[in-house]
């Protein structure tokens, strides 16, 4: 995030998806008005994180301390896994699935703060696979501590909980190169379908604000439309009222002209 201040990208990654466009315009506004051209190019390169993206940045940036937690106990499963410390990595796991549970619930009590109604609509499986990212790659844990993600993510290694120091597989005879290719092959193709899935997924959500945006003018048109039809049905009273009352003066008159003729 560099050139943006942590204030105002927390602030930005801390809004829901819904606000998120506009209070980056509005930070925009805010450093050109302020003279600052280098730092409103910087907020404009900002990007929109998907809903589950911003779950976690939420977390991160109103609960910093369970993050921490987090990369503690990454940490010591680590070193648990390289001196092959079997007692205590049973332990650890069992620790590590107790705090990505509560680390979960606790994104997902905020996010209802922030968007009440929206329990049933989060995504916190994403949520979960991102935090289980996390405590096996230091660069993912770095980007969940920052609160800056733009999207979800998975962890895409062999086993629950690989160390930095794993020892690599050993190529055997049984494990050809061409296999090998189809498996890498594979895997970019699951990463794409994957961007593609992602990319889809903003595109529903953006679908679906603006309908929320169209159904709420729709809403406001047709109170307007009504208090409109209000208005014309009391003026068209008023108007049958003054021709009963013209009807009348002129009876009156007739009725007058008629007796003064007759005198």
């Amino acid at each position: 995030m560099s050139g943006v201040p942590d204030e105002i990208a927390n602030e930005l990654y801390a809004a829901t998806p819904e606000r998120f466009t506009a209070a980056r315009d509005e930070a925009i506004a805010a450093a050109k008005a302020a003279g600052d051209s280098a730092q409103a190019k910087a907020i404009a390169a900002l990007r929109k994180p998907t809903v589950g993206a911003w779950l976690v940045n939420l977390l991160a940036i109103k609960r910093p301390d369970l993050v921490a937690e987090l990369a503690e106990i990454a940490a010591s499963l680590r070193s648990a896994q390289r001196e092959l410390r079997g007692e205590q990595l049973r332990q650890l796991t069992t620790q590590r699935r107790a705090l990505v549970s509560a680390l979960v619930a606790q994104a997902q009590e905020l996010a209802v703060e922030a968007r009440p109604g929206a329990a049933g609509k989060l995504p916190l499986t994403e949520v979960e696979a991102t935090f289980n990212a996390a405590l096996a790659d230091e660069a993912v844990a770095e980007q969940v501590r920052l609160g800056r993600l733009i999207k979800t993510t998975t962890y895409e290694g062999f086993g629950e909980m690989p160390g930095p120091h794993a020892v690599p597989v050993k190529e055997s005879a049984t494990v050809s190169v061409d296999v090998l290719r189809e498996l890498d092959e594979a895997r970019a193709g699951e990463t794409a379908a994957q961007e593609d899935v992602d990319q889809a997924a903003q595109a529903e959500q953006d679908a679906a604000e603006s309908l929320a945006e169209i159904e709420e003018e729709l809403d406001l048109l047709k109170r307007r439309h009504q208090l409109a039809k209000e208005d014309l049905n009391r003026r068209r009273e008023v108007h049958r009222f003054a021709q009963r009352a013209l009807a009348t003066a002129r009876r009156r008159v007739s009725e007058a002209e008629a007796e003064a003729s007759s005198s």
